[in-house]
């Protein structure tokens, strides 16, 4: 069975589950119903009007049968149990994907449920400061942001930016060494930017992890860091390199990922130097998989 339809029959036969036991009154229903359903959302806190529209809200079934949906059906790929995201972990995961005309030179870090790839580059590092005058936020814009989103951005060709949807990123700031990845997600999600082109978020950082015991939370990770770094394909040895979040108890460091694994505090104009930037971004959901299978020999290749 594809993934795909594993999806809508799961979730069709959790929401008729929530039907038993009284949350949710459905009259009819079928996964692509020809009339709206009705049924009693006072329990369910639920906004949508019928029933396949609670089964989305419930269970992010809503993969257009595209790269998204294709993608999904390789090994490797984790249903997040904090948000509708499904990540590629593990220190040997694929996953590769030729863009930009450079071949292998990024890496799938999810597939969201609205259809949409977020991918990492890991190919031509360059190093720079997160923010020139040594602030931590984002928006502001940092340094940083608008290098990406302005100098980075204007000089990729236009099939490549027809490829890129502007969305919303995380940029609120986390606690040091929390031990709580819920609480560390809404404290991200906590402060949005919409934009083009940022960084991978700490919370990703350790979600891309496959050791849940060890590694999937800050605290644990950092007393485990020697191994964790080895359970996560986003481990770069030899390389510092820049989150997108900033810790909280100040107006100037950002988190990153040390070259020996460990997660770090640095300041936004960093005493240990420039460190390595990873442009990421979101493919269209109109993307197409024209050919490959995500290895690093054969990397996906991809169209609009």
């Amino acid at each position: 069975m594809k993934i795909k339809e594993f999806l809508k029959s799961y979730a069709i036969g959790l929401v008729f589950g929530i039907v038993v036991s009284g949350t949710i009154s459905v009259i009819a229903a079928t996964y692509f119903p020809s009339n709206d359903v009705t049924y009693d959302n006072n329990k369910s806190g639920l906004t949508s009007t019928n029933v396949q529209g609670a089964i989305d809200e419930l269970y992010g079934v809503c993969f257009p049968p595209k790269a998204g949906d294709q993608i999904i059906e390789d090994a490797g790929l984790e249903k997040d149990p904090y948000e509708c995201r499904y990540f590629f972990t593990g220190g040997s995961s694929n996953k590769y994907i030729t863009f930009n005309g450079e071949k292998a030179g990024w890496r799938i870090i999810s597939v969201e449920c609205d259809g949409t790839i977020k991918i990492m580059r890991i190919s031509n590092i360059e190093y720079q400061y997160w923010d020139i005058s040594n602030n931590n936020n984002w928006s502001r814009p940092a340094s940083l942001n608008t290098y990406l989103n302005n100098t980075y951005y204007n000089g990729l060709n236009s099939t490549t930016k027809s490829q890129i949807i502007a969305k919303d990123w995380s940029i609120g700031a986390v606690t040091d060494n929390n031990n709580n990845m819920s609480a560390q997600i809404s404290n991200e999600n906590s402060k949005l930017w919409k934009g083009n082109i940022a960084l991978p978020t700490m919370s990703e950082y350790l979600r891309t992890n496959s050791d849940i015991n060890k590694c999937k939370t800050f605290r644990v990770y950092r007393n485990n860091y020697n191994n964790c770094k080895n359970t996560t394909w986003m481990y770069i040895s030899f390389e510092n390199w820049w989150t997108l979040s900033p810790y909280n108890n100040n107006s100037v460091n950002i988190l990153g990922v040390s070259s020996n694994g460990y997660i770090g505090i640095d300041i936004a104009v960093s005493d240990s130097g420039q460190l390595g930037v990873h442009p990421t971004l979101y493919l269209s959901s109109d993307i197409k998989i024209t050919g490959g299978t995500g290895t690093k020999s054969d990397p996906y290749e991809i169209s609009l």
